[in-house]
């Protein structure tokens, strides 16, 4: 039987794996650099932890989640996005008492059983990020800028921001009355999850991808115009710092993002390359989550963005990442007692800090070298028994041809002139 992944599934090659890397990198850099820290949560949690924390009402809880019974009876899920995980850990390990914001990012895997389209797979990665403890809207502007830094330092540059607010619960109860008068004539005609959503939570319909339902939701009355005194000044402090920090945006009442936990400040960040237009990654405030996860009542925000979606994005717009070679010599060898030297050279050199590679193959010498241009390794240092004798051996940079002399002999030497003066330039 011939085996295949999965459908929405991919692998990763060792050929792309570098882009990966580089973006794992920088994000992981930039996000060092406010203050956040990495956690790493389950693969799978209770089912339970989703219902509540990204609602029962969304798609992803209704329709995408990858649940099943473990051999204990337990209702276990795959988790399908990150952060109902990373306020369960939040609470459970205490970090109410540690000094507020309490900042943390992450790198996963994460499930949905969706249809399978370009950038988008039922096994797929996520970038995101929490914020704790913070209330004001200063901080919503720090989350938003580090996306502005990590796509700046990652060349992506055809991207803008669209922000909008949800308020909260006191201004959304008001709100969820008008939208039921709005949508209750034409009730009857429209899809079958937005009659369930109009009785638990108006709001969704807005967010509605059929044809119909979505051409209503185009004239609804925008929530913007609906705001209470407090989410409204929460809203214009955060387009002040945004103002401050020279970060454009544009205000968008249609964002109200897809997850139940939302409050306040939802925002995206939407590509304007031309044939990949699309949500490049979004996130929000949601100050009462923790509390309803039985936690206290402490203010939060995240994103999340999908890494295939943002490598993608990446590609289309033509961003060359540079792959920086972990080998960086081969050397070939001409004889049996040249090979033995070889290996004892290329792992000192490899202690050194110098990828290095030779032949496990039993190749012959010319074999060697045609492997060794095959790889694209940058220098090639040739083995033989007049080398050895002489203790003198030349290194030759694969792209130029310039030679390089040095001395076996002294493989401290050796190390300084790979590393110092050709390898590192």
């Amino acid at each position: 039987m011939k085996y295949s992944v999965p459908k929405g599934t991919k692998d990763i090659l060792p050929e792309e794996i570098y882009r990966w890397q580089k973006a794992e990198q920088v994000f992981a850099e930039v996000c060092g650099q406010y203050g956040f820290r990495e956690i790493r949560i389950p693969t799978f949690e209770h089912t339970e932890l989703f219902m509540r924390g990204v609602g029962d009402t969304t798609d992803v809880v209704q329709k995408e989640m990858y649940t099943f019974e473990d051999k204990g009876g337990r209702s276990i899920s795959l988790r399908p996005e990150g952060t109902a995980g990373v306020v369960r850990s939040f609470i459970e390990h205490g970090m109410t008492s540690l000094p507020s914001p309490v900042r943390v990012y992450y790198n996963i895997t994460a499930f949905r059983y969706e249809n399978v389209q370009k950038g988008r797979f039922r096994e797929f990665h996520q970038f995101g990020l929490e914020a704790f403890g913070a209330k004001g809207p200063a901080v919503d502007a720090e989350v938003i800028s580090i996306l502005t830094l990590f796509f700046a330092r990652m060349g992506l540059t055809q991207t803008h921001l669209c922000i909008n607010s949800i308020g909260c619960p006191v201004c959304r109860t008001e709100y969820n009355r008008i939208l039921r008068e709005y949508y209750q004539p034409g009730l009857a005609g429209m899809c079958h999850d937005c009659k369930g959503r109009y009785e638990k939570n108006p709001l969704r319909m807005l967010d509605c991808k059929e044809p119909h339902c979505h051409t209503l939701a185009a004239d609804a009355p925008k929530l913007l115009d609906h705001l209470c005194p407090d989410c409204r000044e929460h809203f214009e402090g955060l387009t002040a710092n945004l103002d401050d920090l020279g970060i454009p945006y544009t205000i968008d009442p249609g964002i109200v993002r897809g997850l139940d936990y939302y409050t306040r400040t939802v925002f995206e960040f939407v590509s304007d390359h031309v044939g990949t237009q699309g949500t490049i990654c979004g996130g929000g405030r949601y100050d009462g989550l923790v509390e309803m996860m039985g936690g206290q009542s402490v203010p939060g925000i995240g994103f999340a963005m999908g890494v295939e979606r943002f490598l993608m994005e990446v590609e289309a717009q033509g961003v060359a990442i540079e792959r920086t070679p972990d080998v960086h010599l081969y050397i070939a060898a001409m004889s049996t007692e040249a090979a033995v030297f070889a290996r004892k050279l290329a792992f000192s050199l490899r202690k050194a800090g110098v990828g290095c590679e030779t032949d496990l193959m039993g190749r012959s010498f010319n074999a060697q070298l045609k492997y060794a241009g095959k790889t694209g390794v940058p220098y090639l240092m040739v083995l033989g028994d007049d080398e050895i004798a002489s203790q003198k051996s030349r290194i030759k940079n694969m792209k130029d041809g310039v030679q390089t002399e040095i001395d076996l002999s002294n493989q401290s030497g050796i190390i300084a002139t790979i590393l110092n003066s050709k390898l590192h330039d």
